[in-house]
């Protein structure tokens, strides 16, 4: 049976609207327009990056620093990690937060702190894509 997976597919169609789409570390993604989420199979295949590492240093710098960040900025900003290695994406984690537009400022002094970790300098990409929901879903 195929594992079934969230897949975040951007083009022309779905219920977020994509607002912006910067790469803060190396390339951007393709420009589009809107972005639909689906699960659906995906084949897996191996990456390599942090993975380097063994799995008790890499838990040991999320611990001390990644995990307790984001405990400090709940319930304002909910947080969805998705574990993207072995899978044949381009990226091996994409994580997903939501907030209300009031709490805006809270998340971005949760992300500038992240960017500070020991863990980051192990990431070689990051996009921050931005994206607004519509209630109705529909193509711009």
């Amino acid at each position: 049976m195929p594992l079934a997976l969230t897949t975040y597919l951007a083009g022309g169609s779905g219920p977020w609207r994509i607002d912006s789409i910067n790469p803060v570390v190396g390339d951007t993604l393709p420009a589009a327009d809107r972005l639909d989420i689906v699960e659906a199979p995906v084949a897996r295949e191996v990456a390599d990056t942090w993975w380097a590492l063994a799995q008790d240093e890499r838990r040991a710098l999320l611990a001390e620093s990644h995990i307790t960040i984001g405990l400090d900025y709940l319930p304002a900003v909910a947080r969805r990690l998705h574990h993207c290695r072995d899978l044949g994406e381009p990226f091996d984690f994409l994580t997903w937060f939501e907030y209300a537009p009031t709490d805006s400022e809270q998340f971005e002094d949760l992300v500038g702190r992240l960017r500070n970790t020991p863990e980051w300098s192990h990431v070689d990409r990051e996009v921050d894509v931005r994206l607004s929901r519509d209630v109705q879903g529909g193509a711009a």
